[in-house]
């Protein structure tokens, strides 16, 4: 398949990472998995993590690289509800692989504050969205955001697998992940931009795999 020739090539082309490889790969079949049986990946952060996962989430809600157009029979339903414009609406939208960020939600996670307090603002959303089946993606440069520990470890309550990306220690929260990416690097804006570039091959590679690669 395409994409696991370009999760190669970029491993072996950037050797300050290229240990991570293996992990990556686990981190994409993992989700892979749960998409395959109709989950959803929830995703945690604080500051610029934040910022990382409202990325992540638009890039695997909307089309990345490659178009996703929906089945012919979607478009068909559309088009008997709207006729042409219904058509022409069906043809526009486009196939999505489910994804929430945690911070998005600015009158949520306010009232989580207030009544429960900071900490547990992503363990409580993780109550009310998570699923068995679903993944909860935590971001953390430290790994030591007690809120995202406390994400994780709702999430571990509730059978949904943990995903953690942060520095090069881990710190607490990798106690509390079952796969733990650790970014070979000290210093945060670098761990920043290796994320970033870690999430952006993974939302490649699923998209691929989803919508453009033969299935094998």
């Amino acid at each position: 398949m395409e994409y696991k020739k370009i999760i190669e090539k970029y491993f072996r082309e950037d050797k300050t990472i290229e240990k991570l490889e293996s992990v990556f790969k686990e981190v994409l079949e993992a989700l892979i998995c749960s998409y395959a049986i109709g989950g959803k990946l929830l995703i945690c952060g604080n500051g610029g993590s934040s910022a990382d996962a409202d990325h992540i989430v638009g890039e695997l809600m909307n089309c990345y690289e490659h178009s996703r157009p929906l089945p012919a029979e979607t478009v068909n339903i559309f088009a008997n509800i709207l006729g042409e414009e219904g058509t022409h609406m069906g043809e526009k939208l486009q196939r999505a692989l489910p994804a929430i960020s945690l911070s998005a939600h600015t009158a949520l996670i306010t009232a989580i504050s207030n009544d429960i307090g900071y900490d547990y603002i992503y363990a409580q959303q993780v109550i009310g969205y998570g699923r068995k089946g679903d993944i909860l993606m935590a971001l953390s440069t430290s790994g030591n955001s007690q809120n995202i520990i406390n994400g994780c470890v709702a999430a571990k309550a509730n059978g949904i697998k943990t995903i953690g990306i942060t520095g090069v220690s881990g710190g607490r929260m990798k106690d509390y992940c079952d796969i733990i990416i650790e970014i070979p690097e000290k210093n945060t804006a670098r761990i920043q931009e290796r994320t970033i570039q870690l999430y952006h091959l993974l939302c490649r590679a699923l998209e691929l795999h989803f919508f453009v690669d033969p299935r094998p």
